[in-house]
């Protein structure tokens, strides 16, 4: 098994090495990709160091059996025809391929199946506030079609890359020392401030990061339910918060939605609000799963249920996610 990851200097390349082998993930070779600028960098790697290869179209990936590609998605537009034309799986985490119809969008808790059919031998990577989202819909969608759902994000620096948490750091600090804030990466200081504006808007006036939570649920739970968001950035460093509104066709129980969900691979249900124990970014940063907590009744609408979420934007929202792609199409004769 050969691996390459493209954009490996990235915050999600540097994910992937990490995920890669703390999942003791098996492969045989490793090969990283990455710009002029990146090329040459080091990166430990199970005891070794990896050199940075620049990414140059020939044929780099002729031996390559799956790469992780997160470099933009020019770059992925670019370069899909380079790495995947001599058999190579490309796992994208760019919004290159999302929305085209021959190319699937994979979260593996939900819908694994579809990345068996991939006629370009590309897998999309879903938006990172839409993945932790159809994670904890499915056990409820499972007891239940959803017919309609809301969602408040509230999304970390993380989301704007390695330089949406630097920014972030050197405004708190900034503000720590009566300084004017340097304000490059978001529309606004971000530290002391929360943000209701991620992506363009649209000619409805929702972002295109709303927008990309409606089109892509669509997509991966096989679904005609419309999702209406509203996307937040706070000053978090990693892992994104989601507040989830959502109406099945026959009414649940708290109880049997709890249940369904603490019961679901992938998901870790915190939710003694007796106790003061609900998910929260501080302790959920670094962790595989998606935490849910506060599950109740949607007092406002007879079959709703409301809940709680929090993911950590880099690993499942983006890394961990691909790989385990990999993973399953590995354990499931999929290569």
């Amino acid at each position: 098994m050969k691996v390459a990851i493209v954009g490996a200097s990235g915050a999600v390349g540097q994910e992937f090495l990490r995920v890669l082998e703390e999942r003791d993930f098996p492969l045989d070779e490793l090969v990283l990709f990455g710009s002029s600028r990146s090329a040459g960098n080091e990166y430990p790697f199970r005891g070794k160091k990896l050199t940075v290869k620049e990414l140059k179209h020939g044929d780099d990936f002729k031996d390559i059996d799956i790469a992780l590609t997160s470099a933009g998605g020019s770059i992925s537009k670019e370069f899909a025809s380079t790495i995947t034309k001599h058999g190579a799986i490309m796992i994208d985490n760019s919004s290159a391929f999302r929305y085209d119809d021959d190319v699937p969008l994979v979260v593996p808790e939900v819908n694994a199946k579809d990345a068996l059919d991939r006629p370009r031998n590309i897998i999309a990577n879903p938006n990172c506030s839409t993945i932790q989202m159809v994670v904890a819909m499915k056990p409820i969608n499972d007891l239940s079609k959803i017919v309609r759902s809301h969602v408040a994000t509230y999304q970390a620096a993380s989301g704007a890359g390695a330089q949406g948490i630097a920014e972030l750091e050197n405004q708190i600090q900034e503000v720590a020392n009566g300084k004017n804030t340097t304000v490059n990466k978001f529309q606004y200081q971000l530290a002391m401030n929360i943000i209701p504006h991620i992506d363009i808007f649209l000619d409805n006036d929702y972002t295109k990061e709303e927008m990309k939570m409606n089109w892509e649920t669509k997509k991966i739970m096989h679904t005609d339910a419309e999702v209406s968001a509203t996307c937040v950035r706070i000053p978090v460093a990693r892992a994104h918060s989601e507040a989830i509104w959502v109406e099945t066709e026959k009414e649940l129980s708290v109880e049997e939605v709890k249940n369904a969900l603490a019961n679901f691979k992938g998901i870790t249900v915190v939710d003694n609000p007796a106790e003061k124990e609900y998910p929260m970014p501080l302790f959920v940063s670094g962790k595989d799963d998606v935490y849910v907590g506060r599950i109740r009744k949607d007092i406002a609408v007879k079959n709703g249920i409301t809940f709680w979420c929090v993911g950590d934007q880099i690993k499942k929202g983006a890394a961990l996610n691909a790989v385990q792609i990999a993973e399953w199409l590995i354990a499931n004769n999929g290569l």
